[in-house]
């Protein structure tokens, strides 16, 4: 029997959207300015998840800058996210079979909306650069709330602005790649996807079904097949 579905709701970075390759870059430049070798691909996409802060620490590290001050990090991280603002959208794009998911949703009535941890002016104007912006029936972000993921209150947010009654969370599904996506939409009670094809340290590859989301999908292709073609939802 399918799931009645009255909507959809995603993390941004590493489940949505692939903007890994714009945080590489800009860690390339940073690195190149201090004539520095710069982190590899994967390492810095092991990094996006844990935020600005961890990219950084990643390529102080890479270099043997293991004893910077806290004052270095916010010099670098103020650094990084002015870069990153002023080039926000060079590389970045909807994960392949995910653009196919949004304007299904969207023919069906149904809406779709992003909670995440970026912060909203960043991701406001990388919503707008994707021409997302309109598409997107609501986007809540840390300055939303009093307490981010994997508290549920931005997920409680979400249903308010969506103007679905707490009492049926069970009829969002949430759609994350982080422990504390799932850890935010179960506790809010909604059904949770983990998408293993995002942002995932390998330490954590062999601790996902630990993270209790109802279903896993390690490529966008089967989260695609999953809230399309596999008949477990019912949208209306």
């Amino acid at each position: 029997m399918s799931q009645f579905v009255k909507a959809v709701l995603f993390d941004l970075d590493g489940t949505l959207i692939d903007t890994a390759a714009d945080f590489v870059r800009i860690i390339g430049k940073m690195s190149r300015e201090n004539e520095w070798q710069a982190p590899s691909e994967a390492e810095i996409r092991e990094q996006v998840s844990a935020g600005a802060s961890a990219m950084v620490k990643l390529m102080l590290r890479h270099n043997d800058q293991v004893d910077f001050s806290e004052e270095t990090l916010l010099e670098f991280r103020q650094q990084f996210l002015d870069d990153y603002e002023a080039e926000i959208c060079v590389d970045s794009c909807v994960f392949s079979e995910l653009e196919e998911v949004l304007s299904t949703l969207e023919l069906k009535g149904v809406p779709w909306g992003i909670v995440t941890n970026k912060p909203r002016y960043l991701a406001e104007q990388l919503l707008e650069k994707m021409e997302l912006d309109e598409r997107c029936a609501v986007l809540v972000c840390p300055d939303d709330v009093s307490r981010p993921k994997p508290d549920p209150e931005p997920m409680y947010v979400a249903l308010e602005k969506l103007g679905i009654p707490r009492g049926a969370a069970e009829s969002v599904l949430y759609v994350g790649d982080h422990v504390r996506d799932i850890e935010a939409g179960n506790a809010a009670g909604m059904p949770t996807i983990l998408a293993a094809y995002g942002y995932i340290p390998p330490e954590d590859q062999n601790n996902l079904k630990k993270w209790g989301a109802d279903y896993i999908t390690d490529t966008p292709e089967k989260l695609n097949k999953l809230l399309l073609s596999s008949g477990k939802f019912d949208y209306l």
